[in-house]
């Protein structure tokens, strides 16, 4: 109908941006992804080097893990204290 000069639900409240994932985590997922790929085909070859893929595949993912984590912290206003995963 007529405009009663009040702004919308949406226009009350900000929106939340949603959190961007820091740089380093991208960095550490892409080595997780590669060294996945490493491992599946060094295994398919036969390699049993594939064993040391598979490690640095775990450590990549936990340090992805961390750093979102610790990005999602620091958004949110706290600051990131030494344990990030409580």
């Amino acid at each position: 109908m007529g405009d009663t000069g009040r702004r919308s639900s949406s226009e009350q409240c900000p929106r939340q941006e949603p959190t961007v994932m820091p740089r380093i985590a991208l960095y550490t997922l892409t080595v997780c992804l590669l060294a996945v790929a490493a491992a599946v085909v060094s295994f398919v070859q036969g390699s049993w080097l594939g064993v040391v893929w598979v490690l640095l595949a775990g450590l990549s993912s936990n340090m992805t893990w961390y750093y979102v984590k610790r990005g999602k912290a620091a958004a949110g206003g706290r600051e990131p204290g030494p344990s990030v995963t409580g």
